[in-house]
């Protein structure tokens, strides 16, 4: 993606939702997404070292398209551009944290979990969304039922999805991507098996 006016939705299948505890496993596990064929990654404003994590990302994996994830304030958004944020994503939206997003001249995916949220989304002029917590929400079903009456808005569901469930969303019209915290799991970041977290992303970006 080389400007924000092209579709966040489109850069990969699975978009990795990365908690990063220690600022050193931010670097080898983003190297890791590259080589597994997803070149993006959304860490999540979730732990002290997020930001360090985000700048870290921004400077020696340049390949990689850096974003971050979990912004609930203004003053967030303005720290993740900062940091070298290529991209941003919220859990819920608001008209402040819309404008602040916005002004950060970023792409974003501001959060959306009911058709009244997404209509305020749409009316303030955007037609890309998260659909968050994806599978509490509703899931693939409700996804489903939003496409007929508001075809204008696309997704990126998140949220309890798994390798299994991810195709079922991605066949829907309205689902562009889906985040997802499989390809990162705790047990194998502590152990910095970097190669597990590589044949993770290879199979969701087969998912294509």
């Amino acid at each position: 993606m080389s400007s924000p006016s092209e579709s966040l939705l489109s850069v990969v299948p699975v978009l990795p939702v990365v908690v990063v505890d220690r600022v050193e496993d931010a670097v080898p596990l983003a190297r890791a997404l590259v080589a597994g064929g997803l070149p993006a990654i959304e860490l999540t404003l979730r732990t002290p070292v997020a930001l360090d994590a985000i700048r870290a990302v921004a400077d020696e994996v340049p390949e990689i398209l850096v974003g971050a994830g979990t912004i609930t304030s203004p003053g967030q958004a303005k720290q993740a551009l900062d940091a070298g944020a290529r991209f941003l994503v919220s859990p819920g939206s608001t008209p402040t944290l819309l404008g602040a997003m916005a002004d950060t001249g970023l792409p974003f995916l501001p959060g959306t979990s009911t058709v009244s949220e997404v209509l305020a989304v749409l009316e303030a002029g955007f037609t890309e969304m998260k659909f968050f917590p994806a599978e509490a929400a509703g899931g693939a079903t409700y996804l489903s039922s939003v496409a007929s009456p508001v075809p204008a808005a696309r997704f990126c569901p998140t949220g309890g999805i798994t390798a299994a469930s991810a195709p079922t969303y991605l066949a829907l019209p309205n689902v562009g991507c889906v985040g997802g915290s499989w390809l990162t799991p705790k047990d194998a970041v502590a152990a910095q098996d970097w190669a597990r977290v590589e044949s993770l992303a290879r199979e969701a970006a087969a998912l294509r």
